[in-house]
Parts: structure tokens; C-alpha cells; sequence
């Protein structure tokens, strides 16, 4: 039976240049989708999913990030005169500060160096990524279907989805062997390859539940692709090792670290309030001419 996974990593040290100037004073993490900012999103994920802490890899925004997850007893006590229930509602969204934990990440070395920052955290048990910029949604959530996955087979398993092989150079790439529909065998994984070169359009996103032999792979400071620690490249090289597999999830990925899939997620779960879907609506139609 395989280990039970109870932390996720998360990290949230990237610079968000697509999003400047914004992200010169706010972290990208930090920045709402509807009411809610993209860091939450991702913990909240972690806490439907069962998992019991969450591991914040955090660099130069780290105050920010911090201050968004404190408790705030000015804030709740003004809240409390004007309407008791907008405290119990930001009650009910914080997680339990003895859940969070904070980890540094001095320089931007890449999705492996961040990974490998939290390995004292994570200690020797599987454990989960979540990368903020890939909002999922998802029901059950699109980490705790790949921590179903690991229960099955043991293995590290990386959440995926079909792209068009023009597409292909934005990627991981996964090789491919055995594959049922949903669930594939990864029999090798390339970062960002030309598309004439890509081995299939099953692209890896922004999850994944690791053994921890991972991190004997990232200690050996090798970089990847973009002159980076790729984690990618340490999950191809437990292959052969350890069953890896590629899940394709159920539910819709937003890619929140581009503008435009920032705005689309934005739209997608306005249309899902029903205070504001007929509103929102309208305004698309109007805005591109498509009135019925």
C-alpha cells in the first residue's frame, strides 16, 4: 500500500514579469481571480483535497504573502460591528496558521531548485505540487484525483492534458507507453521540445504527487532547459525506477501566469456566480457583437 501523501508543495517565488508593473509591489500569487487571490485558490485545492499542511516556497514577496495568510484582529473586530457574518465567511477561508509552512527560496533557479528548497519540510513520504499558476477547476480536486492515482499505482504521477503540437515548446512533453485513456505511462519526459521533436501533445501541468527519492535527483544542481533546475528532468530520471504515470484529470485548467489566460479564468468563474453569470453575459455578447 502506498504512503499516505499530507503536504503539498507550493511555490510562490516567482517574479510574475508578465504581470508587470503590478507585480513590482503585488506577487503574482497575490493577484484575485474574482475575490479570491490565485494563492488561496491553490491551498484552499490542497485543503479539499485531505492534505494537512502546505509547504510555501517564497522568495523576495514573502511579507506579502505572509500578511495575506495572518490573522487580522483589527479587521475582524471592524467586521464584527458592520455584519457579524463576514467574519465567520473569512474564518471559514483562512487555513490554520499551524498548517502553513514557510520555507525560503533565496534566487530563481527554477520549479526544481523550489521543489528541492522544501525537501527538510517534506522529509522521506510522497508529497504533492501545486503550481498557482494553473487554476483548476476541478471537482473532486484535480490534486487529490492524482493522490487517488498514487494510491494505485505507487509511482509519481503528473497531471496532463492533450495541447496542439504547435503548443508543444511551452511544455514538459511526456514519451509515452501504456495509456488506458486516462491514465498513461510515462516512459520519458522532455522539457519544452520543438514540436517536430515532441514524443506526443500530452502536456504536463501544474501538478504532481512525487516520491521522495525525487530530491536525490535535484541535489545534484544540474540545470536543465533555460539554464534552470528542471524538476522534470529529475522525475525522467526516476523512470525505469519507480512506475510514472500521467493523469489526465478531470475538470479545466486556466493558465493564470499569461494575460490572457488570466482573463479568461476571470470570465469563467464570474459565469459561474448566478449573481453575476446573466450580467457578465451580456456584457461579453455586446463587447464581440454575438447577440442571438
Amino acid at each position: 500500500m502506498a504512503q499516505a501523501v499530507r503536504k503539498a508543495v507550493i511555490p510562490v517565488a516567482g517574479l510574475g514579469t508578465r504581470f508587470l508593473p503590478t507585480t513590482k509591489a503585488v506577487p503574482k500569487e497575490l493577484l484575485p481571480i474574482l475575490d479570491r487571490p490565485l494563492i488561496d485558490h491553490a491551498v484552499a485545492e490542497a485543503r479539499a483535497a485531505g492534505l494537512e499542511a502546505c509547504i510555501l516556497v517564497v522568495g523576495r514577496n514573502e511579507a506579502a504573502l505572509r500578511s495575506f495568510f495572518a490573522l487580522d484582529s483589527d479587521l475582524e473586530a471592524e467586521l464584527s460591528r458592520k455584519d457579524p457574518g463576514l467574519v465567520a465567511a473569512l474564518k471559514d477561508s483562512e487555513p490554520p496558521p499551524e498548517s502553513l509552512i514557510w520555507v525560503r527560496q533565496d534566487a530563481p533557479l527554477g520549479l526544481g531548485h523550489a521543489v528541492a528548497c522544501a525537501r527538510e519540510a517534506v522529509g522521506e513520504e510522497p508529497f504533492a505540487v501545486i503550481l498557482p499558476d494553473d487554476l483548476m477547476d476541478a471537482d473532486p480536486p484535480c490534486i487529490g484525483q492524482l493522490i487517488d492515482a498514487f494510491a494505485e499505482t505507487g509511482g509519481n504521477v503528473i497531471a496532463v492534458e492533450e495541447v496542439p503540437r504547435a503548443m508543444a515548446s511551452r511544455y514538459g512533453i511526456l514519451e509515452i507507453g501504456g495509456d488506458d485513456g486516462q491514465l498513461a505511462e510515462v516512459r520519458g519526459l522532455v522539457e519544452k521540445p520543438r514540436p517536430e521533436e515532441a514524443p506526443s501533445t500530452l502536456a504536463i501541468v501544474g501538478r504532481y504527487v512525487l516520491r521522495p527519492e525525487v530530491f536525490e535527483l535535484l541535489s545534484r544542481d544540474s540545470a536543465g532547459a533555460g539554464g534552470e533546475i528542471q524538476l522534470t528532468d529529475a522525475i525522467a530520471g526516476m523512470i525505469g525506477r519507480v512506475p510514472v504515470h500521467g493523469l489526465r484529470f478531470r475538470g479545466r485548467r486556466f493558465d493564470c501566469g499569461s494575460r490572457a489566460g488570466f482573463v479568461e479564468a476571470q470570465l469563467h468563474f464570474a459565469l459561474g456566480r448566478p449573481e453575476m453569470r446573466d450580467r457578465i453575459s451580456r456584457f461579453v455578447r455586446a463587447e464581440t457583437g454575438e447577440w442571438e
